[in-house]
């Protein structure tokens, strides 16, 4: 049976509204009573990408070519036709078959079209092939796939039927207004609901029900006797309000009338434009940001080192960064929030604050007028491109340090013109435009390239930042983050201060440094459970899990179970992803209900056969029961569909160790660390099991080569200095503790060993 996805429309005309009146929560009143008063918004809004975000598939609002047009990728010929009324696709399908699918919605307007299919389950299915809707000269008209370079067969995770393009949690929420996804568990099905199918008024300032009778009884001359704070409505977008930018003539860039003291605009649009995972689906706009989402900070693999946009991140993580953000400005200061399109064209939104003449001069910028090296747009904000044809602006509006680029290895706006000239000749650009100083790494950067590279004084580094209150907020909260891997008296003491910090991404970037801390150190995270964002409620909950119940006070253990109640209700929401069962398995290990442990575990790998960290966990849990030869066989499953995984075969000669089978295991562990060379912890356990085996040469060879890719890992210059100890290398053993003590200078063991080492 295909379940059927309900569209709601509640359009109330002028009156209807005082059925709402009452100690209800606010309702959903419809884009139709907003425009009835709001006429000049409801105009730049209609037609907007806002207003256009998602529609039903028809002859108006289909873009692509379905005049039977054909496209082929990696020898899947794809056909695009009519049948009647109605579009159809003709692709394959979950089995790898060809089959006809209707098109349900279209999904998006500019510069791409998707299309949604509708399958058993309540399913949308986004497909991977999107219309490029683009101008013909600018390379568009055409359809075209979103992972041109690979081939996507079926049974890959990307492919447009799995559930890595499911349009009811992938993408959803933020293309319709009061999405309820309405998953359920038990029968792995959907039923999602809206109140209107695109972005619309109520998406942004929430439920209007409040609103309109406000509006009502003050038209009536009767204003409602509860007072009615903020005009009804659930967030007031009030920040702009009677504030004006004056440009100071000595530096030619504005300052605002006076401070910006609230951040409501920003955390209504962050809702959508972020890397975030959402929590709950009740959350109204108003809400605090972190009580229904748990953002991303500048991780690996999301963001460069220096803090440039690498992933889809979707803004909301580069503009916190930037000087702009401290100075005071909001979105709307640069956007129409509802044309959805920049208060002025191009470069003039800049020279509302920034004094044209001064910085669209040649003595600014360096290049002729009107070229490209002369944008404000280019230089500041460099644009990656997603989803092949989809230009993202980075709103870090950082200065470009190609200086950077040649030590670090990040990416700079002037290489990105000059493809045909290295970084290191931009950097004597700029060097010689701007002075010397314009070409020094930001410390911000520093510390995370030697953080995320394992280099010597990494942790002081991370500590500068974070205790630096001239970074910003989620600057700060990325590196507490990352000092789990420097976790020294120092740190733990900067940790404990942040722990109470205002800014809420600062206390989370501090309970994730604890995830790495021995569990006394956790216990540092208890007055967390009270906190008043439940994104960090929930973490706190999972660090505290492992603390055994009779160590901690009656009062805390109560917060704790409701915290444990809240993060299970938070993984339940997404409970069709193998990520959400993985997290309560290792909830329920921590608890010690292995019985649940073990059922999401299998859940997880029922969801998404290749999930990875599902089958090592598993594997772990399994071990600790004593079922050895289980853990066994489930890893050689988990390789035989994911041959090239690392962490699989590391897993298996580690169970193939436990299992005393000691030349296979060195064969796994030997593989594992040959496909993750950037991984020093497998070549680390390879080296120890090589030397355990007699083979201390080769073991000495692999820590080496190790070190030479990771020279601020302590595990791998411990087992150099120990070894070669131990082989009556004294020399050597001494050069690598002394190594060992640049990174970690207060540990006695390390002093011991140079004391014992030493001539």
């Amino acid at each position: 049976m295909w379940a059927t996805i309900t569209l709601t429309f509640v359009l109330l005309c002028s009156g209807a509204s005082t059925a709402l009146a009452g100690d209800s929560p606010p309702e959903y009143v419809g884009r139709g009573v907003c425009i009835a008063c709001h006429v000049e918004q409801g105009a730049r809004w209609r037609g907007s990408h806002h207003d256009l975000a998602m529609q039903e598939a028809s002859g108006e609002t289909v873009l692509g070519d379905f005049d039977d047009a054909r496209f082929t990728h990696f020898g899947v010929e794809s056909r695009f036709f009519r049948d009647g009324g109605r579009f159809m696709v003709r692709t394959d399908g979950p089995d790898g078959e060809l089959q006809d699918y209707p098109i349900k919605y279209t999904f998006g307007v500019h510069p791409l079209q998707q299309y949604l299919v509708e399958f058993p389950g309540g399913r949308l299915q986004t497909l991977d092939i999107a219309w490029d809707s683009r101008k013909e000269d600018q390379g568009g008209q055409r359809w075209f796939h979103l992972h041109p370079d690979d081939p996507v067969p079926h049974d890959d995770v990307l492919h447009w039927t799995g559930p890595n393009l499911n349009w009811n949690y992938m993408c959803a929420d933020c293309h319709s207004t009061n999405l309820r996804k309405g998953y359920n568990s038990g029968t792995d099905s959907y039923r999602t609901t809206w109140s209107e199918i695109d972005v619309s008024c109520e998406a942004c300032h929430g439920p209007g029900s409040e609103h309109v009778r406000w509006a009502e009884a003050a038209a009536e001359g009767a204003p409602p006797a509860d007072g009615t704070p903020d005009m009804g409505l659930t967030v007031s977008l009030d920040e702009r309000k009677g504030v004006s930018w004056t440009i100071d003539p000595a530096t030619g860039r504005a300052t605002r009338s006076k401070s910006r003291e609230t951040s409501r605009e920003i955390q209504v649009c962050a809702r959508c434009h972020s890397r975030r995972s959402q929590l709950t689906d009740d959350a109204v706009a108003g809400q605090p940001f972190l009580d229904a989402f748990r953002p991303a900070l500048l991780t690996q693999g999301l963001y460069y080192p220096d803090g440039q946009i690498l992933d889809e991140v979707y803004v909301w993580g580069s503009f916190l960064q930037s000087k702009m953000h401290g100075a005071g400005v909001t979105c709307s200061d640069c956007h129409d929030p509802h044309a959805a399109e920049l208060r002025l064209p191009g470069e003039m939104v800049c020279y509302q604050c920034h004094e044209a003449g001064r910085y669209a001069s040649e003595s600014h910028h360096f290049h002729p007028a009107g070229t490209t090296g002369a944008s404000c747009v280019e230089c500041h904000m460099p644009a990656t491109n997603y989803m092949v044809v989809d230009a993202r602006h980075d709103h870090g509006f950082r200065i470009p340090r190609p200086s950077q680029s040649v030590r670090l290895g990040t990416p700079n706006a002037c290489n990105n013109c000059h493809k045909d000239k290295g970084a290191e000749w931009a950097a004597a650009q700029v060097a010689a435009w701007y002075g010397p100083s314009a070409a020094q790494a930001e410390d911000y950067t520093e510390a995370m390239y030697a953080a995320r590279s394992r280099l010597p004084g990494a942790g002081r580094l991370l500590q500068q930042i974070a205790a630096d209150a001239d970074q910003s907020g989620i600057s700060r909260a990325t590196a507490l983050g990352e000092l789990g891997a420097s976790l020294d008296r120092d740190a733990l003491a900067l940790i404990r201060a942040e722990l109470s910090a205002k800014d809420p991404l600062r206390r989370l970037g501090a309970l994730a440094a604890l995830e790495a801390a021995v569990p006394r150190a956790r216990l540092l995270a208890v007055s967390l459970l009270w906190d008043d964002h439940k994104a960090i409620r929930i973490e706190a909950a999972e660090l505290l899990s492992q603390i055994p119940a009779d160590r901690l006070p009656p009062e805390v253990r109560k917060q704790l179970l409701q915290g444990i109640e809240e993060y299970v209700a938070v993984q339940e929401f997404s409970a069709e992803r193998p990520e959400s069962q993985v997290n309560l398995a290792g909830l329920y290990t921590a608890l010690g209900d292995y019985q649940k442990a073990e059922a999401a575990y299998r859940r997880a790998l029922r969801l998404q056969p290749r999930y990875i960290p599902a089958y090592v966990n598993m594997a772990q849990l399994l071990s600790g029961r004593q079922r050895e030869q289980e853990a066994e066989a489930l890893l050689r499953q988990g390789l035989k569909i994911n041959p090239q995984s690392a962490d699989l075969n590391h897993a298996l000669g580690l169970s193939l160790v436990r299992g005393k089978k000691a030349d296979e295991a060195l064969a796994a562990l030997a593989q594992a660390a040959d496909q993750a060379r950037e991984n020093a912890r497998y070549s680390y356990v390879y080296a120890v099991a090589l030397q355990s085996s007699g083979k201390l040469e080769e073991s000495l060879r692999v820590l080496e080569s190790a070190n030479q890719r990771h020279p601020g890992d302590s595990d791998v210059l411990y087992a150099l200095t120990t070894f070669n100890r131990d082989a009556g290398r004294s020399e050597a053993a001494l050069t690598f503790a002394r190594e060992l003590a640049t990174l970690m200078p207060d540990d006695p063991a390390i002093k011991a060993l140079i004391r014992e080492l030493a001539p």
